[in-house]
């Protein structure tokens, strides 16, 4: 029987640590958060693994689902800059470890999931977590949520090609968007994170770390004509 208590601490300290994540209150969280609680039971012993996991199958070749490793998940809501009045778009939440990590931080945090099945283990592993200020709905991934908005902070739980300009006209003024950008077609899972930041209606991006994370379903840029 694995002893995940042991396990979280050994995540924060030789995962989290050395890699530059210093906030306190991100690092409590991700302490206290059973991370085992978010994925399927044949992954639970290796739910502290140093990687993403698997949580959803590729269907009718729709990208598989996983979970973001927890340094790049970690370094992400950092970059973020999350705040205790804060409200929060999740996207791409998948089984909800993510959601439940900005309920933690943040006053309200809204998981975006396109996979029904998902959603709702999603919502089981907060209710079951008594998480009250987070709640998780359907929908395209690549549209957002905008009737729960503005938001001061989104976070795609993946890699996309490029700023996703339907979900930076979601943030506030002085609003913060986490994204791992891709552009590399042979191996999409290798990106820089950036930070784009609204000011004056206008969002602008800038890189900051190389990361790791496996594209999203639905942000593939559409097919240009050649003539």
């Amino acid at each position: 029987m694995a002893d995940f208590a042991i396990q979280r601490i050994a995540m924060v300290e030789s995962q989290l640590r050395p890699n530059e994540v210093f906030d306190r209150r991100l690092l409590g969280a991700m302490r206290a958060l059973p991370r085992e609680n978010f994925v399927p039971p044949r992954l639970r012993e290796v739910a502290y693994i140093d990687d993403a996991l698997e949580v959803f199958p590729s269907i009718d070749g729709a990208p598989a689902r996983f979970l973001l490793a927890p340094m790049v998940l970690a370094r992400l809501i950092q970059l973020a800059s999350v705040e205790p009045q804060d409200s929060v778009l999740d996207i791409g939440c998948a089984t909800g470890y993510s959601t439940a990590v900005l309920a933690g931080l943040a006053r309200s945090v809204v998981g975006l999931e396109a996979e029904p099945e998902l959603a709702e283990a999603a919502r089981g592993a907060l209710r079951e977590l008594a998480i009250s200020n987070a709640e998780i709905v359907t929908g395209a991934l690549a549209e957002g949520h905008a009737t729960g908005g503005p938001y001061d902070v989104i976070l795609l739980n993946g890699s996309v090609p490029e700023g996703p300009a339907s979900l930076l006209a979601q943030l506030q003024e002085g609003g913060r968007l986490a994204v791992v950008i891709s552009r590399n077609a042979i191996n999409p899972s290798q990106g820089k994170a950036y930070l784009f930041v609204k000011v004056s209606d206008e969002a602008s991006g800038v890189p900051h770390f190389d990361a790791g994370a496996r594209p999203l379903p639905g942000f593939a840029p559409e097919p240009a004509f050649i003539f």
